[in-house]
Formats: structure tokens, C-alpha cells, sequence
């Protein structure tokens, strides 16, 4: 269907923190999937796990117990302090079984019409659901009647959530991206989350976030929160979980752990063997390589020497990051960057009009992430003095 804004290239091999297409020309990957690849492309442990698995046992179903879903869920359990996990094939499936819980923990309070705080500039899928709690009407143009009990505040506003609540009786929850990724790679006030945290204890709400993007070292530790030296009640993760395999997770908590129960909710795909075999590996050759510091220590390596590059530019009015999630803001719309970069052999991608999303592999090499700064400065330059 005609549903993407296809790039005209054919990606068809990769190797680390590069891929070719179809006529041979290599690019320096500073997207990796969106997210997904923070290993890199074809990284050997991944390979072996899904070579291994495949040929033993790729799917049973949860109709029986799975030894690969339970010892993946001990090991996201014992990375994020939660309880336990559901196992689902995409972020977007992740979100939808977290907004199920909150709703169904509403109900059990005797709330009628429970209600989740959602914030502007936000993405949180494409189910009718998830479109419906993403602050984007871009998105979610034509697709009405959008899915009702979602209540919209500003982004980093902790006092329009306060305001939200005097209002609204019926809010259980609060969802949001610890860092905005597609609304621009916005990133809240350190105090943020803790002051979210908190208003959710004041008033038995669930504090959920969606670490889909920021997940899995992304930002410099396991998972964004962690900055925050908090503990959601529900997280939900996906994208560099398998490094290219499809699965995602909804994790829970304390009370959030305890509301479904057997037939509230399900997958046929979800978690089975082959996809939890692969995401163990993933997690894995993350701990050996310390994936996590490299994010860190490349990550504010490649923002500092942004900002030495673009410091006389007028026209990049902001560069920020946290780990390897690094956001260049223009003054101009410059989608155009994006088919720019492919002419010079560099994959990147341009968010929320005017930001340029570099999510590079977690592993990057320095001398990869000099031609990655030197590339880039190079055409946002060329771009700009036109």
C-alpha cells in the first residue's frame, strides 16, 4: 500500500555501523532502524541466536509455558526492578497493553470512564489507541473518532498535570517518553519524572512510561528513568530489544502488576521462543560490551563536537542529546537534509519538521563518529547558505 515515503535506495547488506544498497554505494548509518539496531548490523551474537533457535523451536503459542519468555522476563525484571512482563511483537502493541491495565485498574476503583494524562508532541503508535494518546493531529488526521480517555497537557508542564487533576476525578494514569523522540528529541527538566512520581503516589495514579526509543542503553543507562533514580509503574519497551527481530514487552509493577489476569489480555506471537531467544542474546552482547557507557561517552563526544562545528552557525538554534539520542534544531524546515545526507552516503532522519534524529548504533567506533560530525556539518552548511 501506498503508505511510506519511500527513500529511492535498496538497502540489501550491513556490518556494524554501515550499510550498502543494491548498486554497491556504502552509507554511515546514523539512524540504525530508527532505534532498533544498537548493536549494529549483522552483530554475531544476534545471528547465532536466531540461526540457533530457528532451527530447534520458532513458536508454540502461550497456551504452554515458554523457558525463553520466563528467563527473558527474570532478566528485564532484575534490569528495571519491576515484576513482571507481557511479552508483544511491537511498541505500539507494548502501549496498548499498558493503557488496557490502567483502564482496567480505573474500573476496579469503580472509576466509570477512566482517564490517562498524555502529553503534547508525544508518539506512541499507530493503533487506533495509541494514535489516540499520541499528541500529533498530524497523525491522527482522518482516523476519526479518535479513541476517548486520553486528557492532553504541555511536555515537561508538571503543573498542568496538577491542573488536570483538580479538574478530572477520572484520571488513573500518566503516560509519557522519559525523552520525546519523534516530537523532536525533547528532553525534560532533570526533575521531571521525580515530580511525576510523586504526584502519582499523592493520588494512587500509574505512572507509565514508554521507553520504546529511549530503552536498552539508548541514553547512557539501561533505561531513561534510570537518570531519574525512579521506578515507573509501567514501562514498555521494543526497538533495540532484538536488534532487528520484532518484539516489545509492557513491564509492571507492584498494584500494576496484579490487574490482569488469565483472558484479560493475549498474543498468539507474542514472546515466543525464537523472538525471547534473540532478545536475551541482544541484552546479552549488551552487558558484555557495556553498551551503556559507550552510549554515554560517544554521546557526548559527537554533541560536543557539534556544537564546536555548528558554534558560528546562527541557523542551528539548539543541539541536545542524552546518550546516542542526539537532536540538531534548525531555524527552517529541513526535511530535505534527509536525501541530502544519502548523496553523500550518510542515513539520517529529520523529526517534528526541524530537528535532525541521529540515534547512530550504541557500539560506534570514534573514528565513525568523526565522519558522522564531519559529513553532517558538511551538508547542514551547504544546506543552509543557499
Amino acid at each position: 500500500m501506498n503508505t511510506y515515503g519511500r527513500q529511492p535506495i535498496s538497502l540489501v547488506k550491513g556490518a556494524g555501523s554501515y550499510v550498502w544498497d543494491s548498486e554497491g554505494k556504502k552509507y554511515l548509518d546514523a539512524l540504525c532502524g530508527i532505534a532498533v539496531c544498537s548493536l549494529g548490523h549483522a552483530h554475531p551474537t544476534v545471528s547465532k541466536a536466531i540461526c540457533e533457535q530457528s532451527a530447534t523451536l520458532i513458536h508454540t503459542s502461550n497456551v504452554y509455558r515458554i523457558p525463553a519468555q520466563e528467563t527473558l522476563a527474570g532478566k528485564l525484571c532484575s534490569l528495571t526492578d519491576m515484576d513482571s512482563a507481557f511479552f508483544t511483537n511491537s511498541g505500539a502493541e507494548a502501549n496498548e497493553a499498558a493503557i488496557k491495565i490502567a483502564r482496567m485498574f480505573g474500573h476496579n476503583k469503580g472509576i466509570q470512564t477512566p482517564t490517562i494524562i498524555v502529553a503534547d508532541n508525544s508518539f506512541h503508535g499507530r493503533t487506533l489507541a495509541t494514535l489516540s494518546a499520541t499528541g500529533n493531529r498530524k497523525i491522527q488526521a482522518g482516523f476519526e473518532p479518535l479513541v476517548s480517555g486520553f486528557a492532553r497537557v504541555p511536555f515537561n508542564d508538571v503543573d498542568a498535570i496538577r491542573e488536570v487533576a483538580k479538574n478530572n476525578k477520572n484520571v488513573v494514569a500518566v503516560l509519557v517518553e522519559p525523552i520525546q523522540g519523534e516530537g523532536g528529541i525533547n528532553i525534560p527538566n532533570p526533575s521531571y519524572l521525580n515530580e511525576i512520581r510523586t504526584i502519582c503516589d499523592e493520588r494512587d495514579w500509574l505512572m507509565m512510561l514508554d521507553e520504546i526509543q529511549t530503552g536498552i542503553c539508548r541514553t547512557g543507562k539501561w533505561f531513561a528513568h534510570q537518570h531519574s533514580g525512579i521506578t515507573p509503574d509501567i514501562m514498555t519497551i521494543a526497538k533495540a530489544m532484538g536488534n532487528g527481530f520484532p518484539i516489545g514487552a509492557c513491564l509492571a509493577k507492584g498494584k500494576a502488576a496484579e490487574v490482569f489476569k488469565p483472558g484479560n489480555h493475549g498474543s498468539t506471537y507474542g514472546g515466543n521462543p525464537l523472538a525471547c531467544h534473540v532478545a536475551s542474546a541482544t541484552l546479552a552482547a549488551h552487558e558484555k560490551e557495556n553498551t551503556h557507557v559507550q552510549a554515554k561517552n560517544t554521546g557526548e563526544y559527537l554533541v560536543s563536537q557539534f556544537k564546536a562545528s555548528f558554534s558560528e552557525t546562527s541557523e542551528v538554534i539548539d543541539i541536545r542529546g542524552l546518550g546516542m539520542m542526539i537532536g540538531i534544531e534548525l531555524d527552517r524546515p529541513c526535511a530535505e537534509l534527509v536525501s541530502l545526507a544519502i548523496e553523500n552516503n550518510l542515513l539520517i532522519n529529520v523529526t517534528a519538521e526541524r530537528v535532525v534524529r541521529l540515534l547512530p548504533p550504541l557500539n560506534m567506533e570514534k573514528v565513525q563518529a568523526d565522519e558522522l560530525v564531519s559529513t553532517l556539518t558538511q551538508i547542514v552548511k551547504a544546506f543552509i547558505s543557499r
